[in-house]
């Protein structure tokens, strides 16, 4: 191992390099830290949480208890909660198979856009070619782009190269729509990396290649993960580039409960369970990587 990934390992993060002072979560901390803004802070987080829990608790009611009474009224009459309604989603072919489908074009999407925005913020960061300024003025213009002005346009030319109403279609238009803000987040923080210390690794031999994976990977690691998240939680619960360029005979998660609705009324024995299935894997990716995200939006507040 040499000198400067010790330095990487040991320092967790660009701002770890000769920081002296306390960090801003710290300081946050210190002046917060008082048992009236907690009890705050925790109302808050209940008020918030409240749509969640009544959403689950819905689930767990039977269709006719749902037309009767609010979710509240399961405090008062626990002997109400049944899974029937879990199990009538889960014999839901389509339903559950639009749970796969929401996986297969997420993933993808997810891991495209992190992978060609670290590229690429490395290369605008640190890599000196022609018109590198002007090119990155061309990513922050398209930040200002909206979907809706790229649907028609972008459906034509799926529609000639036979990628419309396909999920590889859907993986294109969400990675080329996530690529400018992930260019412009990772390249501004890569450039904050000490040039010393990326000068040393060269002088110990380091390519770019090995720069790029030994010593700025490491070092903006919480802003990939934060990127990661916000990327994922946009795909997953996107709805509107789904109802269009997404294969209707299988539909990812959010057209598929959008397709449950009834004429007449909500098929809710299936949409309360599967829109809180759909809740709660962004949940669930939110909570496992929330110490990165964390990291990555206080090193962005503190740069």
């Amino acid at each position: 191992m040499t000198a400067v990934e010790g330095v990487v390992r040991a320092g967790g993060g660009a701002g770890a390099v000769g920081r002296a002072r306390p960090s801003l979560a710290a300081r946050l901390v210190a002046r917060t830290g008082g048992g009236a803004v907690r009890v705050f802070l925790v109302l808050v987080a209940l008020f918030w949480l409240m749509p969640s829990v009544g959403l689950l608790l819905s689930s767990l009611r039977s269709p006719q208890r749902i037309g009767e009474s609010g979710w509240w009224r399961v405090f008062a009459e626990p002997a109400q909660i049944t899974f029937d309604n879990y199990g009538r989603l889960l014999s839901n072919g389509k339903v559950m198979g639009s749970l796969l489908t929401t996986a297969e074009i997420t993933v993808p999407a997810t891991v495209l856009v992190v992978v060609i925005g670290a590229l690429a913020g490395y290369a605008f960061a640190w890599m000196d070619f022609a018109g590198r300024d002007g090119w990155f003025l061309v990513v922050v213009g398209l930040l200002v782009v909206p979907v809706q002005v790229a649907l028609i346009p972008v459906a034509k030319l799926f529609g000639a190269v036979g990628l419309f109403e396909t999920t590889a279609g859907v993986i294109l238009f969400h990675t080329a729509f996530g690529l400018p803000f992930a260019v412009f987040l990772l390249r501004n923080f890569f450039a904050e990396i000490p040039r010393e210390l990326l000068e040393a690794a060269r002088l110990d031999g380091a390519g770019e290649l090995r720069l790029f994976t030994r010593v700025v990977l490491p070092l903006g690691g919480p802003a990939i993960a934060s990127l990661g998240i916000f990327q994922f939680l946009w795909v997953w619960n996107d709805m509107l580039v789904a109802l269009i360029f997404a294969d209707s005979g299988s539909p990812p998660i959010t057209v598929a409960l959008q397709q449950e609705v009834r004429q007449f009324g909500n098929n809710i024995d299936v949409l309360a369970p599967g829109a809180f299935l759909s809740m709660v894997v962004p949940l669930i990716v939110f909570f496992a990587f929330q110490r990165q995200f964390v990291s990555g939006v206080m090193a962005g507040a503190v740069k």
